[in-house]
């Protein structure tokens, strides 16, 4: 099983194709499996990175550790551990905190960055703000995934499910108030920001609505959004297709990966 020793814990990772690096966050219902319609893809093409947060998935974590506040670091721990200098970052929710901290705190390591489903964490009361008028459904399902999926796709609502299964049990409380941070990133944070964005959400997103994902772009230069129909909190999932293409015409204008 493949682990990285890291800042005292072990980080479960996997690697998928050859090329060009991308690294995939997972959200909080998620762990690597989560991207299976992602590596089927880009693993054709691209070095493809799957890893668990700690606490997530196989990976482990520390009594009365960090948690949540040391996953860009433990990101950086893993790319130095994988001899990757720089890669480009793809995240669903949760994993989107990650892969923001980590690209505002290493700009020069990141070629590319996606927030899918996520705002990132960023604490501008132009975003935090929007979101505390947000209240989604307390049923999993109704946040994480369309209706319009549940009904048509009843055997990946239940993959859905039970990959969601695989992670320690662990209350909302642990990552909710990540999403509503106000000590998150400010527009004078972002401000400087070169690495080419690309924000992803699905139109029936319950907990990153698409104008508050409009107000997340409009703060982060080279920024684009693009809004995905029949998918809610899990575009990646529900609208894998759509979701890769829009990655990969990313990807495609990419000019340094070095």
């Amino acid at each position: 099983m493949p682990i990285a020793p890291i800042n005292g814990i072990e980080m479960y990772y996997e690697i998928h194709g050859s090329g060009q690096p991308i690294v995939f966050s997972h959200g909080r219902g998620g762990n690597h499996f989560s991207w299976w319609q992602q590596l089927a893809d880009f693993s054709r093409d691209y070095k493809c990175i799957t890893f668990d947060h700690r606490g997530w998935g196989l990976t482990s974590d520390v009594t009365n550790g960090p948690g949540t506040k040391a996953f860009s670091d433990d990101l950086e721990s893993l790319l130095d551990y994988l001899e990757i200098e720089k890669t480009a970052l793809v995240s669903q929710s949760m994993g989107g905190i990650t892969n923001l901290n980590f690209t505002l705190k290493s700009p020069h390591r990141v070629s590319a960055l996606v927030l899918g489903d996520t705002t990132g964490g960023i604490g501008d009361p132009s975003v935090v703000d929007l979101l505390g008028d947000v209240h989604p459904p307390e049923h999993p399902l109704g946040r994480a995934l369309s209706t319009h999926f549940i009904e048509h796709n009843p055997a990946k609502t239940t993959l859905f499910q039970q990959i969601g299964f695989l992670n320690p049990a662990m209350p909302i409380s642990v990552v909710s108030p990540l999403f509503r941070n106000p000590d998150g990133p400010k527009k004078e944070d972002l401000s400087d920001m070169v690495t080419p964005t690309l924000l992803i959400v699905g139109r029936e997103d319950l907990i990153f609505p698409p104008h508050v994902m409009e107000a997340a772009t409009k703060l982060i230069p080279n920024a684009t959004l693009e809004i995905v129909a029949n998918a809610a909190h899990s575009t990646h999932f529900e609208q894998p297709e759509e979701f890769n293409k829009l990655v990969r015409m990313l990807l495609g204008n990419v000019a340094n990966w070095s």
